[in-house]
């Protein structure tokens, strides 16, 4: 069984290392280490580690297009969402629940727009703003990275 500690020197020496993508399963736990490349576009280059129990398997929700968006926008009336944290974003509360916003929802300041799991907690993202969602920049089911932009809110 592997340990916290054996996983740390994995994640590490893997960052360490030239290597691209590596897989690991033993028992009970898979460890899949990626890093940012050419197929992903992060606004920050970062190594990404998800640690997933091979039972922890949820079927992915529908999920609209990355940058699907409503109109033609001018952006100089917008700001993004951020995410406060590393973890898996979720735009609804389970697989067979609604998202929480789409394209076009109105949000305010506590609107709860998505969920960003860390170390098997959900955590509940409101918007902090009031506006107009006009882009998701993310996909769902997606590792985002600490201050990654989540939504485009065309501020009112």
């Amino acid at each position: 069984m592997l340990t916290v500690s054996d996983i740390r020197d994995f994640i590490r020496l893997f960052d360490e290392s030239t290597v691209h993508e590596l897989s690991l399963e033993t028992g009970e736990i898979k460890l899949s280490l990626k890093k940012a490349g050419a197929t992903v576009v992060h606004e920050s280059a970062s190594t990404h580690a998800v640690f997933t129990p091979a039972l922890h398997a949820e079927p992915p929700m529908e999920s609209v297009t990355v940058k699907d968006v409503v109109e033609p926008q001018d952006l100089t009336n917008t700001t993004v969402i951020r995410s406060p944290m590393v973890g898996t974003f979720y735009r609804a509360s389970s697989p067979q629940a609604k998202p929480y916003v789409e394209i076009g929802a109105r949000v305010t300041p506590t609107s709860v727009v998505c969920i960003v799991e860390a170390m098997k907690l959900m955590n509940e993202i409101e918007a902090d703003i009031a506006g107009e969602i006009i882009e998701i920049l993310v996909e769902n089911g997606q590792l985002v990275e600490y201050g990654q932009p989540l939504f485009r809110v065309n501020v009112k």
